[in-house]
């Protein structure tokens, strides 16, 4: 008797489709690094983050990351209301390290080479930001967090995502937040508020649609930056993002949208 052909599901493996992107840059806010805590971190949250950025680079793409500091200390809170701003600030970039080493030790727990890179020195815990240095860590499989914003105080995360984004030469800068994208307006408060598929850097900054402070959208646009806004709160989407580009919104230059 001959051998029964087999089935389709059988003889047919599955394939990965290659990655839309070679080099990316995440952007992570320290907000989604305490969970459900009112304030500090969360490990379950920071083990959920860890997984999501595992995802992506097991599939070979180069990854930087720069996260925030919110969950410990902003600027611009209350807790900074009698500081002045530019000590305030460089507070809140301290608090974007701390940030920083708690997610590099997540990560290299599951495996995943990882570089600190700070925007000032602090030899003790990390490298100091070198473009070059970055670069080939990356083409080196390491993912590198960038901590310390951009070492400016008046500057936010956000611009530091655009900066690093555009000095490493990404391919795209990735925002992750906890809505599926970015609306028309505000869907909390307006019923009527549609998620936008694509969307201009000029129509962004001119309807204030909080993709990003102005400041990151103006050097995204310069530098033609490419910049999705997804949900990085639904396992997976960081993957699908980077596989498919069916989610969240596309933020680009050319015509209005």
């Amino acid at each position: 008797m001959s051998d029964p052909e087999p089935s389709p599901a059988s003889s047919v493996e599955q394939v990965t489709p290659a990655p839309l992107y070679k080099r990316a840059v995440l952007k992570l806010s320290g907000e989604m690094m305490k969970g459900k805590e009112s304030f500090g971190l969360d490990r379950a949250s920071v083990l959920f983050i860890t997984n999501e950025i595992k995802s992506v680079h097991d599939l070979g793409v180069q990854v930087g990351v720069v996260i925030g500091g919110g969950n410990i200390f902003r600027g611009t809170s209350e807790a900074a209301e009698h500081m002045k701003r530019a000590v305030a600030d460089h507070v809140g970039m301290l608090a974007t390290v701390i940030n920083a080493l708690m997610l590099q030790d997540a990560l290299e727990s599951c495996g995943v080479p990882t570089r600190v890179m700070t925007a000032f020195p602090l030899q003790v815990v990390a490298e100091q930001y070198i473009r070059r240095r970055a670069i080939r860590h990356m083409e080196k499989g390491r993912v590198v967090i960038f901590g310390g914003g951009t070492g400016n105080p008046f500057f936010t995360t956000d611009s530091a995502a655009a900066l690093r984004a555009a000095e490493i030469e990404a391919d795209v800068l990735l925002k992750g937040t906890k809505v599926d994208g970015v609306y028309t307006s505000d869907p909390k408060k307006d019923p009527r508020a549609e998620l936008l598929a694509t969307c201009s850097y000029d129509r962004a900054l001119r309807e204030n649609l909080g993709v990003m402070d102005a400041a990151a959208i103006a050097l995204c646009r310069d530098n033609d930056t490419p910049l999705v806004v997804y949900n990085l709160a639904t396992p997976g989407n960081t993957r699908r993002v980077v596989l498919q580009g069916d989610i969240g919104t596309r933020v680009i230059g050319g015509k209005e949208s």
